[in-house]
């Protein structure tokens, strides 16, 4: 007998046709809801999306000006009737940053690209139309916290060396200078003519013009860490103001012992027999007073405790952040420590610690507001005509202590610029009739280059209205280059704005 084949009737070949028809058309339908309703706004800010692309060659960005309102940054049409960006000068450029047809965008050029083009926020329709030219734009523009005249100050006071200047309001988080040298001709990058050979130039540039120190730098932080010590050891209960040392004053003579490794603290005069407490050891930059306030804090909790200032992850700010570590964390001790050497170094600055000199102005800034850390920002206003106009308010990131321990720290870093050892050590910083507070900081690199030269403070001490951190690669100790140069840029800041 021969076999046969059973066949499924047409009218059953015909229902799953359409019911695989119905499924394709409903995932389609979800794609194109999803890509133009759900997703567009996302899609709207990508830098690489074409229809961005397009519309960036055509549109007039909107402008953006400092606090009060001086230019930035602003548009204009080639004789092809293209847009083309022009910024002030040079100090800015490591904050605004570019836009170019070749080179894309940097700074907040970039993180603001879609407001600045007026594709933020915009109706998915009209989006739609944009990409076939028949959408309309309206720009916004960028207020900043920053004052042109501090920046361009901090800018030249770095001179030709390379470091980094960041200054602001402790109680708002609204930064007031953003400077990184050497920097770069934004507007040569903009024009189409130029833009090949200056990108080309500064990319070959060994001293790194391209590269923001202010928020993307990481350098030994030498002794201004030390302020991140007394935090972390006054909220752990490791130390009180009062805690003292028997074995210090001898330790700093003969060094201090730790694990077969001798540190030691030969920088500053002797201070006699008696044990230093918190203000004496800040004063004059005791080394073996922190090592051992790192030793009894322990790893874990230093770590634990400079999260809270935000080390360990990228800080949340209008532009990108590298990521402050006080170790690598590869270690087998408590806190990814390698052993208590690498503790007791990191307690003063030295070993595997990293820092940015945004995430130290932060230090200093907690320590002005009496422990309240706010978030730093440098937009604080989305301005223009069109829909997403709004003001940026002042936000509170976290305590990263207590008024009575913040209190201590500011009486500590008070004495390290006016007592009479610690202004020794950061002549220059004081600023004539106003109390000033601050750390100096002289981060050893080994090898015979010089160290880099660091200043944190603030000023005035009660109601402080303005901290800073200052950073000059390999300028040598902290009181020679950082320190006076914080001074003049917090003077300058009392010029502008008054005297308290």
């Amino acid at each position: 007998m021969m076999g046969h084949t059973t066949r499924a009737p047409i009218g059953d070949n015909v229902l799953r046709t359409g019911l695989a028809l119905v499924a394709a058309f409903a995932v389609l339908a979800l794609g194109a809801t999803w890509w133009q309703v759900v997703d567009a706004q996302r899609l709207s800010r990508a830098a690489d999306n074409p229809a961005v692309i397009a519309v960036a060659r055509r549109a007039l960005r909107g402008p953006i000006v400092d606090r009060d309102g001086r230019w930035l940054a602003r548009s204009s049409r080639d004789s092809n009737g293209e847009a083309v960006r022009e910024y002030r000068d040079d100090t800015i450029s490591p904050v605004v940053g570019y836009a170019s047809r070749q080179f894309g965008t940097a700074g907040l050029e970039r993180t603001y690209n879609a407001e600045l083009l007026g594709l933020a926020g915009s109706d998915p329709f009209d989006g739609l139309l944009d990409k076939f030219g028949q959408g309309s734009q309206t720009p916004l523009g960028l207020r900043l916290t920053l004052d042109l005249r501090l920046q361009r100050a901090a800018v030249s006071g770095l001179g030709k060396d390379r470091g980094a200047v960041v200054m602001l309001d402790p109680t708002t988080g609204e930064i007031l200078a953003l400077a990184s040298t050497p920097t770069y001709d934004a507007s040569a990058i903009a024009n189409p003519t130029t833009a090949a050979g200056t990108f080309e130039a500064l990319r070959n540039d060994k001293s790194d013009p391209l590269l923001p120190r202010a928020t993307l730098g990481r350098y030994v932080p030498g002794s201004v860490f030390k302020i991140l010590t007394a935090i972390a050891g006054l909220n752990t209960g490791a130390i009180t103001p009062q805690t003292r040392y028997p074995q210090q004053p001898a330790a700093e003579k003969n060094g201090l012992l730790v694990n077969g490794f001798r540190i030691k603290d030969g920088h500053h005069p002797q201070t006699g027999s008696t044990p230093l407490d918190l203000v004496g050891a800040t004063e004059v930059s005791c080394n073996i007073w922190y090592a051992l306030t790192g030793l009894a804090i322990g790893g874990g909790n230093l770590v634990d405790q400079a999260s809270l200032l935000g080390f360990g992850a990228p800080i949340p700010f209008d532009l990108p952040t590298a990521v402050s570590q006080v170790t690598s964390g590869t270690g087998s001790a408590p806190g990814g420590f390698q052993d208590d050497v690498e503790l007791a170094s990191a307690a003063f600055g030295q070993g595997q610690t990293f820092v940015t000199p945004l995430q130290m102005a932060l230090v200093a800034s907690a320590v002005a507001n009496d422990g309240v850390l706010m978030r730093p920002h440098l937009v604080s206003a989305l301005t223009g005509d069109g829909p997403g106009t709004r003001a940026i308010d002042p936000q509170v990131w976290r305590r990263a202590i207590s008024v009575t321990d913040a209190r201590s720290i500011q009486t500590a870093m008070q004495a390290a610029v006016e007592g009479d050892l610690g202004r020794l050590f950061t002549s220059g910083a004081k600023v004539p009739g106003v109390p000033t507070a601050g750390k100096s900081g002289t981060a050893e690199l080994g090898g015979t280059g010089e160290p880099h030269s660091w200043f944190i403070g603030f000023a005035p001490v009660e109601n402080p209205k303005v901290a800073i951190a200052v950073l000059v690669e390999q300028g040598g100790r902290g009181g020679a280059r950082a320190a006076p140069l914080a001074g003049s840029l917090l003077e300058r800041y009392f010029q502008l704005y008054g005297q308290p």
